[in-house]
């Protein structure tokens, strides 16, 4: 396998609209890279311009240590797995996976020839090639079938070994399983992973399922609008957000995005040793954590967005009164309403209207969501007490969107 080299790459249609912007990146020999964002972001167009099947507008593209950006895509040694199978339908799976083989054995015929001249062997037989990769992917027993015989699964299988065969420099993935059901997604993001450490890969994989690039990436790629946001391993891009985007983006339920503005006040609560420092919103003050303060400093007066994850907003108790009086120091008491319950299986998401302080008609100051047990016994109307941990905030700049505070200090 090897590695893949992005230099400046872009990609402007006809009519300047620009689909890809300056992309930089390096993915390392025998790295399961994702490139994941949402619709229109670049990531299929970054893709079909490392196969060849669209042109470079500007940059350089290399693989394997090669300039390939001038090369025909059958030049490149690449293979690529699309959305839809594509499969023969007149062929068998046998078929499938050899056919690629033998349209290049055909093309190599006079090479084969000269070799024979020569008394050297011709490397790997095709029928050889073909079931240790069906035995790799368990549908040896399939391969007397036509396409039209074989579930989803098994035809997304049979793409997969009809790139394994190749052999090639890289494997390129354009949302393979998006077709596929749930259960079925969840089997093959395991299966895609095994194969990759077996077959020691490079590959890079387009997705726009955010909680399949954090399952898969060795690292991930956040792109919007054609331009990398954030690129990182996943637990670096979802507890170290770079921006705003990203933030949001990345996680389910999202993380909760309130405006508001940096001020020393009275209103909020802070440790006695430091001068107060709060965040306020519409109606609402939050403090601002110790360790965030010496950052957060030189941002006073300034519009800020608060950025919360739901796994941080915790359900204290029941009704106006109770354990939100009593939160630790630099967590946000507060009193909500239950304003929407969502399952996800073995736990609940909960959308909470946060009730402004001091609104004695209870008025909406803002909403949040939060992640509870599936046994909370929680019903829609009910009105909680609950803390916001503000130790694991996130700042953002309300006109650049960049992190303000993260893990480690400010960012730029």
């Amino acid at each position: 396998m090897a590695g893949v080299i992005l230099e400046h790459v872009s990609r402007v249609y006809p009519g300047g609209v620009t689909a890809v912007s300056e992309i930089d990146l390096e993915v390392r020999d025998r790295e399961f890279l994702v490139l994941v964002g949402p619709s229109g972001s670049g990531k299929s167009t970054t893709l079909r311009m490392i196969a060849g099947l669209e042109p470079v507008s500007a940059g350089r593209i290399w693989i394997d240590g090669r300039q390939v950006d001038d090369l025909a895509p059958q030049r490149r040694n690449i293979a690529m797995v699309f959305q839809g199978q594509a499969l023969y339908p007149h062929l068998s799976v046998y078929g499938n996976l050899a056919f690629g083989l033998e349209l290049r054995s055909q093309g190599g015929r006079w090479r084969r020839m000269f070799r024979g001249l020569l008394g050297r062997r011709e490397p790997s037989d095709i029928g050889e090639r073909v079931r240790q990769a069906a035995r790799c992917l368990g549908i040896e027993p399939l391969l007397e079938r036509m396409p039209g015989e074989l579930s989803g699964g098994e035809r997304q299988r049979v793409a997969l070994g009809r790139a394994m065969v190749r052999e090639p420099a890289a494997f390129l993935f354009d949302e393979p399983l998006s077709n596929l059901d749930a259960q079925l997604r969840v089997e093959m993001r395991r299966e895609l992973k095994r194969l990759s450490r077996q077959l020691e890969a490079t590959v890079i994989y387009v997705t726009h399922d955010q909680a399949e690039a954090l399952t898969l990436g060795d690292r991930i790629v956040v792109l919007e609008h054609g331009k990398v946001q954030q690129l990182g391993e996943p637990d670096e891009v979802y507890d170290r957000p770079a921006n705003r985007f990203v933030a949001g983006f990345i996680g389910t339920p999202p993380m909760n995005l309130m405006e508001g503005r940096i001020g020393e006040t009275e209103s909020v609560r802070a440790t006695p040793d430091d001068s107060p420092l709060g965040f306020a919103g519409a109606g609402w003050s939050a403090p601002v954590a110790a360790e965030h303060r010496e950052a957060l400093a030189g941002f006073v007066g300034e519009p800020v967005v608060l950025g919360i994850r739901p796994e941080h907003v915790r359900i204290v108790g029941a009704g106006p009164t109770g354990p939100a009086a009593s939160a630790p120091v630099d967590s946000w008491p507060a009193t909500a309403r239950v304003a929407a319950i969502e399952s996800l299986g073995d736990s609940m998401a909960v959308e909470l209207e946060l009730v402004g302080q001091g609104n004695g008609d209870g008025q909406t100051s803002a909403t949040v969501w939060c992640k509870v047990e599936a046994d909370g016994k929680l019903n829609l109307g009910d009105r909680v007490n609950v803390w916001l941990e503000m130790r694991r905030a996130h700042w953002f700049s309300a006109r650049t969107g960049k992190n303000l505070y993260a893990a480690g200090g400010v960012r730029g």
